[in-house]
């Protein structure tokens, strides 16, 4: 049998120390890329360590017992998140997405939501304060998170079933404490909560509509997410990847539903309301409709590194800048230069037929820089 080799960790350490412009310039909230596409969304990795090993995420026989996590010194340190976080508000971000890895395992995340809740944008309006966790240390974390300034939590959830939920994140956590974290963040008020799936085919797709059915009629809503090719550890296939148009044929053939506009300019979910009024769920189109022309999301890693796409090749080193002597003025026009250039669109260029698209390529891991 051939070795796979994968490379993963050597993509955490590619230092491209942003180019800061002669003539500095101050922001205006309103930057854009080549496509017209503003910054409006900021998602911050705060580790890249995380307590379950999904299959399409972090395998074990990547993520080893072995394998090397990146020492404490290398993170930003909450003040270097904050002051970073400051610069790109100043731009025009008005969400903020904390990641990880499972950012529940960063010790006293509760201090750098502090720092974040008080932040607000140029017009004086509050950051949407969010995070994406896969729930296993929720029910424990979910009031001082609250109290701490966190306004909603987004929970990864692949399956109700034991058999299957455990296979695919191949660790010993039931379901029962994920769903008992999703009750209590309810409780606390870190709502409307949104519960996340990946659905891949022959692992778990036959959860679609029990799934479904046991969030109809409650206040979370539940998005599908197909499979996706981020990274390389994962061995993503095309044929493993399960169209949202059948995730929704699905799911309607029990309980009917009705397509209804998006929020928002950008929102990645397409939304899906029940006929009988009892709720709603999502669906993300990553592979089969992409959604780039609109995508206004900028991501920055554990140890500070920005990444412009979440399917990027490399990124761009603000740690660097951050811990020279580098003012605020000259870092927001670093990145004000690298957005004004980004022209990224991986998932319209995506085609089944692509050629060389299943076989591992130097792409970003999404345990690294989150979803």
């Amino acid at each position: 049998m051939t070795e796979r080799i994968i490379p993963v960790a050597d993509l955490r350490y590619l230092q491209a120390v942003p180019h800061i412009p002669e003539l500095l310039t101050a922001p205006t909230g309103l930057l854009s890329d080549k496509l017209a596409r503003p910054l409006r969304d900021l998602r911050i990795s705060v580790t890249d360590r995380c307590n379950f090993r999904c299959v399409y995420c972090m395998p074990k026989e990547v993520f080893d017992k072995d394998y090397a996590f990146l020492p404490h010194g290398l993170l930003l340190s909450f003040e270097e998140i904050t002051r970073i976080t400051k610069i790109f508000v100043a731009h025009g971000v008005e969400k903020i997405r904390l990641t990880g890895g499972e950012p529940l395992l960063r010790k006293n995340i509760e201090k750098l939501i502090e720092m974040l809740a008080v932040i607000t944008t140029p017009e004086g309006k509050p950051l949407d304060l969010t995070m994406t966790t896969n729930g296993s240390l929720l029910a424990k974390k979910a009031q001082s998170l609250k109290d701490a300034g966190l306004q909603r939590v987004t929970v990864s959830l692949d399956s109700l079933d034991e058999a299957t939920f455990q296979r695919m994140n191949d660790v010993d956590v039931p379901v029962a404490d994920v769903l008992h974290g999703i009750d209590v963040a309810h409780q606390v008020g870190l709502g409307p909560i949104k519960v996340n799936m990946v659905v891949k085919g022959g692992v778990n797709d036959q959860e679609i509509v029990p799934m479904a059915q046991h969030f109809k009629g409650s206040p979370v809503i539940l998005r599908f997410i197909e499979y996706m090719d981020v990274g390389a550890s994962n061995g993503w296939k095309m044929d493993e990847v399960i169209p949202s148009a059948e995730v929704v044929r699905r799911i309607s053939e029990s309980m009917p539903l009705q397509e209804v506009e998006a929020n928002y300019t950008g929102e990645t979910a397409e939304r899906w309301r029940y006929v009988d009024g009892q709720g709603e769920i999502g669906v993300i189109s990553s592979v089969t409709q992409a959604f780039c022309s609109d995508c206004n999301r900028a991501r920055l890693s554990t140890e500070g590194k920005l990444f412009t796409c979440l399917f990027a090749t490399g990124g761009h080193d603000l740690r660097a800048l951050l811990r020279s002597e580098h003012s605020d003025a000259q870092i927001s026009s670093a990145i004000a230069h690298l957005w004004s250039k980004r022209e990224d669109r991986y998932s319209e260029l995506r085609t089944k037929h692509t050629e060389g698209l299943e076989r591992p390529v130097r792409k970003v891991e999404m345990s690294y820089i989150g979803g």
